[in-house]
């Protein structure tokens, strides 16, 4: 048996502001958004040439909306792999990426966290 892991769900308030920055800033790719009805869509991105998909899904009751921005609770949850931190972290950075610190080198890469506008917090990761 062959598996890999295809989409991972994010809550988010709003669909298009999601798109917008995730397509923008993030600079990822579109690849799906379908109208399911009764304001409910299947709206996929991903980072080019990556092979997992963010499917964001907005809020709907409560419940979701508390877990908006602290779905892995407070922790950094996401990681966006680079090939080259130095310029994504400045295209990110221009874009209006609000990081929480300044990059800083590990044994295992260089990182720097930021949050999308909705609290999510991601690292921008390039492996040694």
């Amino acid at each position: 048996m062959s598996a890999r892991l295809h989409a991972v769900a994010l809550v988010v308030p709003d669909y298009d502001n999601a798109i917008a920055f995730y397509t923008g800033p993030l600079d990822f790719d579109l690849m799906q958004d379908t109208d399911l009805g009764n304001g409910k869509r299947w709206v996929l991105v991903r980072p080019k040439g990556g092979d997992t998909a963010l499917l964001l899904a907005r809020a709907v009751n409560d419940d979701q909306r508390a877990a908006i921005g602290n779905q892995t609770g407070s922790r950094v949850g996401f990681f966006l792999h680079t090939d080259d931190f130095a310029s994504d972290h400045a295209r990110m950075t221009a874009a209006g990426v609000t990081f929480e610190e300044p990059p800083r080198h590990e044994p295992y890469g260089t990182v720097a966290v930021f949050r999308d506008p909705f609290g999510n917090r991601w690292d921008l990761l390039q492996l040694t």
